[in-house]
């Protein structure tokens, strides 16, 4: 009979998680690894396996603990609601002391195109808040707060794009009053 993990693999998981998030994937060694989940470097690979599947593990949870469709999704007028969204973005950057930023961007920029299975991952993130983006503007040209003309799609990609430099200056330069400019000009742009 095997020995029982005397850990939580959740536990380690969002230790892992944060680490990862503080220092990117480089910069963290398996001995930092070992030091902030407390656990040999052999639980670590036997329930995780080497440090790049548990990277990835680690960036499949930061994913499933945000909720991008739900404030999106809410019955009602629906350009309020992506005014929110995107204030919501802007306070976070606003508040992150740490200057983190969002996984799913640190992990675009230190990879770039060069992991196949990364970029796969920060694309699904991606898509899935674009697909969030797109149905509220959709909703919100059917509820005549959006001009007929005006295609749904692209502006989802615009905001997209937007977003993804939020997160970008927040961590490097979280100055409140560009970030909430680009915010109010895209609220413009949007508008009838």
């Amino acid at each position: 009979m095997g020995r029982s993990k005397e850990f939580d693999p959740e536990v380690a998981l969002q230790r892992a998680l944060e680490l990862f998030w503080e220092r990117g994937y480089e910069a963290t060694s398996m001995a930092d690894l070992v030091e902030r989940l407390g656990i040999a470097r052999a639980s670590i690979y036997a329930t995780f396996g080497g440090k790049r599947e548990l990277y990835l593990k680690a960036l499949e949870r930061y994913d499933r603990q945000r909720d991008v469709v739900g404030p999106l999704s809410q019955p009602g007028p629906a350009l309020p609601a992506i005014r929110a969204f995107l204030d919501g973005y802007v306070a976070e950057c606003l508040a992150d002391q740490d200057r983190r930023g969002c996984m799913v961007v640190n992990t675009a920029v230190e990879f770039g195109g060069r992991d196949a299975e990364m970029f796969r991952r920060v694309t699904r993130s991606w898509t899935e808040l674009e697909t969030a983006l797109s149905g509220a503007l959709v909703r919100a040209r059917a509820q005549g707060e959006l001009a007929a003309g005006k295609d749904p799609y692209a502006l989802a990609r615009f905001l997209l794009v937007l977003l993804q430099g939020v997160r970008v200056l927040g961590r490097a330069d979280p100055d409140p009053r560009r970030l909430r400019d680009a915010v109010d000009q895209a609220m413009t742009a949007i508008h009838i």
